[in-house]
């Protein structure tokens, strides 16, 4: 762990490797912004608009609603099926008939028609919180068509097994367009509110109140979505193989937000950019990539990183750079285990395990921050890339 003081934040760093010089440009602005007073910079840190991916810092009394972006809530869900690994298809065809499924299933833009539209509709979180009328009817449109969905990039939903063969599925989504609208109308208006190019609400004003309002909105309707697609993959499941959900193992944690938390005796306002809580014994889940495996941890409640924790392996590469360096016939040799959908494959080009950093030394950085209490081997990705 390096230490650094700046001349307003104390900042801790998690990462072993040397850091590039755009990152460490883009920390040393955060820690001269207005009331950020303390940061933490996570092993999976990656360049990203405003804030590096990976940092989570803390002030007193301002927000920063654009250092969390657009993908508000933003995080992981996981749940077991009662089923072992000896359970599962064991032929390729059965497999690609399962995912086919799940991509009717589990749309990776949104819903169309009337299907399943009743349950949206009941588990909606209430658009009359929202705090503008045009958010409202957001909500009431694209929101409700979005629920459920997955979503692009490094979205994903996986079919895993654990250590004992149990089967599990984990969903990775966010908030949709919902966030992106929110971040849009929160977000200062250039030169007004502005530390260093970053624009700021007083919490406690009209518009900071709106603005946690309307973020927190966002962090329930995303829950709400994952837990939505656990749901449809299971009945999915269900239908197709008898399996089962065991519901009381679910896990679900979000990696963009921000919260009023209590550290060392203080109320502060806590900004996580891709970074999950690691309170002491709070559960939460490390995905790797498409082939390498993901976690399920617990918190250690380390106070130098905000009891936080990385929220994946992180980009080792840009989306441009993967694109340019991973061939179709490396793709396909790293992804040999894992059944996932060929048609995308120009696409996952971005979303290859060589794009991400070894998540194995993401953990070995973090091991003061959480414990890790269970391992998965991806077996099927369904991935929006």
């Amino acid at each position: 762990m390096a230490r650094s003081r700046t001349k307003r934040a104390h900042v801790r760093i998690w990462a072993s490797e040397n850091l590039a010089s755009n990152i460490r440009q883009t920390i040393d602005r955060l820690a001269r912004c207005e009331d950020v007073q303390h940061i933490a910079i996570m092993p999976d840190v990656h360049l990203a608009r405003g804030v590096c991916v990976g940092t989570v810092f803390a002030t007193s009394r301002m927000i920063y609603p654009s250092t969390i972006g657009g993908d508000i809530g933003c995080g992981m869900a996981t749940m077991a099926l009662n089923a072992t690994g000896d359970d599962h298809p064991p032929d390729c065809k059965a497999m690609a008939q399962l995912l086919r499924h799940l991509q009717q299933a589990v749309p990776i833009q949104r819903h169309r028609g009337t299907d399943q539209l009743a349950h949206r509709r009941s588990v909606l979180p209430d658009p009359s919180r929202l705090s503008a009328p045009s958010l409202v009817r957001l909500a009431e449109t694209e929101g409700l068509r979005q629920l459920g969905s997955l979503g692009t990039g490094n979205h994903f939903l996986e079919l895993q097994h654990d250590e004992e063969s149990r089967l599990w599925l984990m969903v990775h989504s966010g908030s949709r367009a919902m966030g992106q609208e929110i971040r849009r109308q929160h977000e200062p208006a250039r030169g007004k509110g502005t530390s260093l190019g970053l624009g700021h609400l007083d919490a406690e004003s009209e518009a900071g109140q709106h603005c946690l309002n309307d973020m927190e909105w966002a962090r329930t309707y995303a829950a709400t979505s994952r837990r939505t697609m656990l749901q449809a993959a299971g009945q999915l499941m269900g239908t197709m193989f008898g399996w089962q959900m065991l519901h009381d193992t679910l896990i679900d944690c979000d990696h963009n937000h921000i919260t009023r938390e209590t550290h060392c005796r203080r109320e502060l306002l806590v900004h996580r950019k891709g970074a999950m809580p690691a309170f002491p014994g709070q559960p939460g889940l490390l995905p790797g990539s498409m082939a390498t495996a993901s976690f399920h941890v617990v918190g250690r409640g380390n106070v130098e990183s905000l009891c936080s924790s990385a929220h994946g392996a992180g980009r080792a590469m840009s989306r441009s750079q993967a694109r340019r360096s991973v061939s179709m016939c490396s793709l396909t040799d790293q992804l040999r285990h894992v059944h996932y959908d060929p048609e995308r494959a120009a696409s996952l080009r971005e979303e290859a395990p060589s794009a991400y950093k070894d998540i194995h030394q993401v953990l070995r950085n973090q091991r003061r921050l959480v414990r890790v209490t269970r391992t998965l081997t991806p077996i099927l990705s369904h991935k929006g890339a």
